[in-house]
């Protein structure tokens, strides 16, 4: 069986590196065209808006109750009733996403006076604030297709298709790097073509995961469904998941709503710094818990209680594994890694300078964004939506407590950068999420930790030290790094990614430690 996840698990991460590959293409064509100015400040808050509903919603809540469901009738059921299913779903989700996403497109003054209120008071540009309703306007629509795109990953990921969900994110940012090159020079505002990017990358993703579906025999009609037994239990179990799976999104909306009072600037340096962060959280820790929640979901149907707690350790040991050098090492090398990516055109040295510092304190809390993706799906594949709420509930207050804390520290410091204050919050209420997720998982019996764990920690840390020794030895001063031709930075950058992860898997290897032992029940024993 671990084979098997871990086959999987390699085969979502690929697709998912590709499309991140692609998203840091994306991001590097926006920074250099339009840099951290108001009109991409204003973008941004446009685009996060339905990106936000988009995760709470549609891979938040609705993928968590939708999947241990479908794979109750999959395996309890026969092929009608999963069809039956499929279509009462997607009728009832579609039609009570058109009437939020109509609403949204008439309320859009209203939604960016609740979630960029800063923008209304800003004066020193006074279009920010309508810039950022015209583009909502456009960009909301996308919240419907995504959703049923994320209807149609839920079916596919449940009859083991995980390569295609993965790579459909590579439409979007094919689209939004198209829609910057070549649409948005036609606008007179040309930030706008950005926009429509959006609302065309929905449109095309749920095009081309159509046919696939069609191949399953779950390309049917969609019917309106709301007294359906099936529908009505995913309708129960969304409701706590909508905020229990979504803290970490919820807390980055906080951040962004706090951030448009800071100086112009803050929101794009924020989201810059965000968009690193999801890169291993998406190829790694996004792609593990999208892979292990159909098994856990299928081991919770065929009542394997050992089975179930033994694949959540399987999860938990490639966290400590994977995550455990992706942090420091995202850490270490924010500032070349942003220098690399970004500084070119109108993203300028100091963007660079502000977006490290918000940079480095996103990836102190990687370790807790990935433990909250793989630890919430024990609860979920168990169709327990409540406890992963109450433990969101503790998070997101902890957040805001943190958020007054670090950013009104920051203000009376000679630092200056407050934006920084926001990540630190959201970091630290991220480790807060995951342990007390950790807890309960182990006070219900639901997760008993198997063997070596203890001798996995020392060997990881051991390796980890001698990584970080070498990138410290590494590094040089952020202004030498800037000065250089970006050839030179680019090779510079991936020989030392290269190397530093050398020397970490030989570190593991020359203590005994084999990648396949150490994820299996052998590891660290």
């Amino acid at each position: 069986m671990s084979g098997k996840l871990l086959k999987n698990t390699a085969t979502v991460s690929s697709m998912t590196f590709m499309s991140r590959i692609l998203g840091l293409i994306r991001d590097m064509v926006f920074l250099r065209l339009f840099g951290a100015a108001a009109g991409m400040d204003a973008f941004f808050v446009a685009f996060r808006i339905p990106n936000f509903l988009r995760r709470l919603f549609a891979e938040g809540a609705f993928s968590l109750a939708f999947v241990p469901v479908l794979s109750e009738y999959k395996t309890q059921r026969g092929d009608e009733e999963v069809r039956q299913l499929v279509s009462r779903v997607a009728g009832t989700l579609g039609g009570i996403l058109f009437i939020v996403t109509l609403i949204g497109v008439i309320a859009a003054p209203i939604m960016v006076a609740i979630f960029a209120p800063g923008f209304l008071m800003d004066t020193a540009d006074a279009e920010k604030a309508a810039l950022t309703e015209q583009m909502l306007r456009i960009t909301f629509p996308y919240l419907l297709f995504i959703s049923l795109v994320a209807m149609a990953g839920g079916v596919l990921n449940s009859y083991g298709r995980f390569g295609v969900p993965a790579f459909t994110p590579v439409i979007m940012n094919l689209c939004l790097i198209g829609a910057a090159l070549w649409l948005a020079p036609y606008f007179e505002k040309p930030v706008v073509g950005l926009a429509w990017g959006v609302f065309i990358s929905g449109v095309a993703q749920l095009l081309f995961q159509l046919p696939f579906l069609h191949r399953l025999g779950l390309l049917t009609m969609p019917r309106w469904g709301n007294k359906d037994e099936g529908v009505r239990r995913i309708m129960r179990l969304m409701i706590p998941a909508i905020f229990g799976s979504s803290v970490a999104q919820i807390n980055l909306l906080i951040d962004t709503l706090i951030a448009s009072f800071l100086i112009t600037g803050s929101v794009t340096w924020l989201y810059a710094s965000d968009r690193l962060v999801e890169f291993p959280l998406g190829v790694f820790g996004i792609a593990l818990a999208t892979v292990i929640l159909p098994s856990l979901s299928q081991r919770h149907a065929e009542d394997s209680p050992e089975a179930f707690s033994h694949t959540l350790d399987w999860a938990l040991r490639l966290v400590l594994f994977i995550g455990t050098p992706a942090t420091l090492g995202l850490f270490i090398l924010s500032g070349p890694i942003l220098s690399t990516l970004f500084e070119y055109g109108e993203f300028s040295a100091r963007d660079v300078l502000m977006s490290s510092y918000s940079l480095m304190a996103y990836a102190t809390g990687l370790l807790g964004f990935i433990g909250i993706k793989v630890l919430a799906q024990g609860f979920y594949a168990r169709q327990d939506t409540r406890t992963p709420v109450r433990i969101g509930i503790v998070a997101m207050v902890s957040n805001m407590i943190l958020n007054v804390i670090f950013v009104y520290g920051l203000k009376f410091s000679e630092f200056g950068a407050l934006h920084m204050g926001l990540a630190l919050a959201t970091s630290a209420s991220a480790f807060i999420n995951a342990g007390m997720l950790f807890m309960m998982l182990r006070r219900q019996g639901i997760y008993t930790p198997d063997r070596g764990w203890g001798k996995a920690f020392l060997r990881v840390t051991v390796a980890s030290v001698l990584m970080v020794g070498f990138l410290l030895w590494a590094i040089q001063d952020l202004s030498v790094w800037s000065a250089r031709h970006w050839v030179e930075r680019v090779g510079y950058l991936i020989l030392w990614v290269v190397l530093a992860k050398l020397i970490y898997f030989i570190a593991l290897r020359l203590q005994g430690v084999k990648i396949t032992d150490f994820i299996s029940k052998k590891a660290g024993s």
